[in-house]
């Protein structure tokens, strides 16, 4: 995951390798997938949340541990046509709409040292500090997908989208510093998003099907304080079964 993501008007710059990602699950991630075809009329969707989280020491004497935890989820549906329909080949244009959901919950504890009770009363400072928040919107969507069998059960795929077009853009905000203050600047506000993927499927039986491949998600989105100029690109995994 790389890019421009931040709450409150305040940006950072986060770089966080795959490797990364898997150290810092608390769990495993949820992914559901479905997809139903009625001669050339596609109806699929699919949804995925992961939650990752880690711990820091602070510098002083009221506070030493902090840990937060980041959520991301979303959930997609659509409506497609097959445009060409045959054994060797499949094209079909689609059109739907993504929920996008991004929260996150910072802890913060103090050291437990029973020498700073009192100072801790007469500055007025709880034993912990929690802050909690998210955000959610829905995105129009429309794209493509196909696929071509190269060999016996073996085909490629590939699917690309493109969504938002400004639907939830309004107002928004980045916060700089000038000098020893902090200013409020208003920045343009955006909505869209971006996604592409592929790799081999194979139908392993009758029943059951795999795919092997890599996913590119972009996120262009800006409203009031918050950013999301994320992209989430990695390899993909999945299986299904065919009813």
């Amino acid at each position: 995951m790389s890019g421009n993501s931040g709450v409150k008007g305040v940006v950072a710059d986060p770089d966080v390798s795959f490797d990364q990602l898997l150290t810092h699950l608390t769990h495993v991630p949820i992914v559901l997938s479905a997809d139903i075809r009625y001669k050339r009329w596609e109806f699929f969707g699919d949804g995925q949340y992961m939650e990752v989280g880690t711990s820091a020491s602070l510098p002083g004497l009221l506070f030493t541990d902090a840990n937060i935890h980041l959520k991301v989820g979303l959930a997609e549906g659509f409506v497609g046509y097959r445009v060409i329909n045959c054994d060797k080949a499949a094209l079909s244009f689609f059109a739907g709409a993504r929920y996008s959901y991004q929260g996150g919950d910072l802890n913060i504890f103090n050291n437990g040292d029973a020498r700073l009770v009192r100072l801790r009363e007469l500055l007025g400072i709880r034993n912990k500090l929690a802050f909690s928040d998210s955000t959610d919107w829905v995105d129009p969507v429309i794209g493509a997908r196909g696929r071509v069998k190269i060999w016996k059960a073996t085909s490629l795929y590939a699917e690309g989208d493109v969504g938002g077009f400004d639907a939830n853009s309004g107002s928004a905000f980045e916060i700089h510093r000038e000098g020893r203050t902090i200013a409020r600047e208003p920045v343009e506000s955006s909505d869209w998003s971006y996604q592409v993927q592929g790799g081999l499927e194979f139908q392993i039986s009758r029943w059951f099907w795999a795919q092997v491949g890599w996913r590119y998600l972009k996120y262009d989105y800006r409203q009031e304080g918050f950013t999301n100029k994320t992209a989430l690109n990695g390899p993909q995994v999945q299986g299904g079964i065919n009813f």
